[in-house]
């Protein structure tokens, strides 16, 4: 039987390994979704209930796979929905390949009905952005895309005319210069090292120090035991930025967890007072909480060499993989005798945990979402895959959800959107059929694509989800108070009921409100045969506060609640509580 430019493209995904394409069915795509249907056994398709849905999917299946994540969908609007989870996986460096469709192939320029000039919209989304122009031109697109997403760790794009999808190869007669199977799906992740003398110099700069302070992000994945390593010679501790969560378990006694805002206090003291700086793997964005230029040097692992120096002025730059890179230059790395800045590092985290602790037992009511999270660590499989969102929740994972050695952790990193917690959670539990998968976001995140529960409602996926209800735009809020020194305005959620939501989708869900009741529902989820939600019903007016409050940030705060920030008493009776639940905890 003759091949359709569609049984090309799905036998070709199949040859680079692809087993699962995310997306929403339309009749811009029919032609590829028939070749999806005969190749069900090959190539699964999992249907979504929006296409932004598809597009975190992939991501995640990317980003806890390294394999390429792939995601489908119609002409014109489908396209369109797509970009939101394109973006987040160009801007953490995930291999995706966007397949859409496009209108007829001769009423290209017609203003035909869904017709968008896709190129165009893709073009800064996309490393690799073709459309095919016939049977004949599908296997070494498919060839070239595939290759490109995964060789630049970004976004691949095809589209196909829906006319062409149907076309078969014979019937597309080739131009004189094309040589039928010139492409190859051969493709292997490359090992890069810097020469010998720029690995010297780097080491020299490192040795000569006293006070190191290695910064390990989402690109140093993988090189946990070199990062210690180079940790205990150096007496150095190791700060991660969200993505570089899972560099080393957050019990290592090497690390000092997370900087930024939702950072820990020994982070930021161990980056002020450093003087030597490796950064691996990582671009982490925000300055202010690098060390002062004049009093620190600094050498850069990076596999990307444009982001060789973007946020630090360091001395040496090295372009490699991370865990080869350090193989090469931990035999370099003199023993340093002298342990304390390490020890004084690890006497901060000890205090840190201690404070971390008394604020995951409070017993308040209404009760805080530190409460929650705390409970939901003590549960996780040891292989657990978690999954969050953007906004306030972000703080309690970063600081209570501690990662083991053989756990994984992804989120939306310098995208920051919110929504992708539930996508990533189906997508790692079809990445990984028997590992636990668990979701832990916010009300606001989890309400914008929320119709994905009954995605994996439809195919029998045990993900579970904890829903931490404030019914409020928390993040949002505390940025009109603390940055702007604003009333909040326009940030308030209608409730909603995500039992009967739960139950409404075919599964289970579970309620807490105090700290008595959140571990027995937590547990209760955990049991549950399929997927089941919790939602834990916290304080309001909980902030999220960084680890050391600036003065400007106090200041801002005290005008938002001079200016009439209509939760005022309520805000300032909270904080004061927490001040004292502190101090009492110490």
């Amino acid at each position: 039987m003759a091949q359709t430019a569609a049984d090309v493209l799905a036998d070709r995904l199949i040859d680079w390994g692809v087993r699962v394409i995310f997306g929403l069915p339309g009749d811009g795509i029919n032609g590829i979704m028939e070749a999806l249907r005969k190749r069900q056994a090959a190539i699964a398709f999992v249907q979504v209930r929006h296409e932004e849905s598809a597009a975190f999917m992939a991501c995640g299946y990317a980003k806890y796979t390294g394999r390429l994540g792939v995601c489908l969908a119609t002409s014109g609007p489908g396209a369109i929905h797509l970009l939101n989870g394109l973006y987040d996986a160009k801007l953490d460096g995930a291999p995706v390949l966007a397949i859409t469709g496009q209108t007829y192939h001769d009423l290209i320029g017609t203003h035909y009905q869904q017709e968008v000039d896709l190129l165009s919209l893709f073009k800064d989304v996309a490393v690799y952005n073709q459309m095919v122009l016939g049977a004949g031109h599908v296997r070494s697109l498919v060839d070239a895309g595939c290759r490109a997403a995964l060789s630049h760790r970004g976004v691949a794009h095809i589209t196909i005319p829906v006319d062409f999808q149907e076309q078969e190869v014979g019937d597309d007669e080739k131009s004189a210069k094309n040589v039928e199977g010139h492409t190859s799906n051969a493709w292997r992740p490359p090992i890069v090292v810097p020469c010998s003398a720029d690995v010297q110099a780097a080491a020299d700069v490192l040795n000569a120090g006293r006070k190191t302070v290695i910064l390990a992000g989402q690109g140093a994945l993988g090189a946990g035991s070199e990062l210690e390593q180079l940790a205990d010679l150096m007496a150095a501790p190791i700060v991660k930025p969200l993505l570089g969560k899972g560099t080393v378990p957050d019990d290592s006694p090497f690390t000092t967890g997370g900087i930024g805002l939702l950072g820990t206090e020994p982070s930021e003291v161990a980056m002020e007072e450093a003087d030597t700086l490796l950064m691996v793997g990582t671009s982490f964005p925000y300055l202010e909480f690098y060390p002062k230029h004049d009093a620190c040097r600094g050498v850069q692992i990076d596999r990307e060499p444009s982001r060789i120096g973007l946020r630090f002025p360091v001395e040496v730059g090295l372009c490699g993989d991370a865990k080869a890179t350090l193989q090469i230059l931990l035999p370099m790395i003199h023993r340093r005798d002298d342990r304390s800045f390490l020890d004084a590092a690890q006497a901060g985290m000890n205090e840190w945990r201690a404070l971390l602790h008394t604020r995951a037992h409070r017993a308040d009511t209404p009760m805080k979402p530190q409460v929650v999270a705390a409970a939901l660590n003590d549960l996780l499989a040891e292989d657990a895959i978690i999954s969050t969102d953007s906004g306030t929740i972000t703080t309690w994972v970063a600081r209570y959800i501690h990662i083991k050695r053989g756990q994984l952790f992804s989120c939306s990193g310098n995208l920051a959107t919110m929504a992708p917690g539930l996508p990533y959670a189906i997508a790692a539990q079809i990445a990984y059929p028997g590992r636990q998968s668990v979701a832990f976001v916010g009300d606001g995140g989890f309400t914008m694509l929320m119709g994905e529960f009954v995605t994996a409602v439809k195919y029998r996926l045990p993900i579970k989800v904890v829903i931490v209800k404030n019914n409020v735009l928390g993040m949002i809020k505390w940025e009109q108070m603390v940055f702007l020194g604003n009333p909040e305005y326009g940030v308030t959620l209608e409730p909603i009921d995500f039992v009967k939501f739960a139950e409404a989708c075919g599964a289970i869900g579970f309620r807490c409100a105090t700290p008595e009741e959140a571990r027995p529902a937590l547990e209760a989820m955990m049991l549950a045969d399929g997927p089941a939600l919790v939602e834990a019903i916290v304080d309001p007016f909980e902030p999220p506060m960084p680890a050391r409050v600036k003065a400007k940030q106090a200041l801002k705060m005290a005008e938002a609640l001079a200016r009439g920030e209509p939760n005022g008493g309520r805000i300032a009776l909270t904080l004061f509580r927490d001040k004292i639940s502190d101090l009492r905890g110490r």
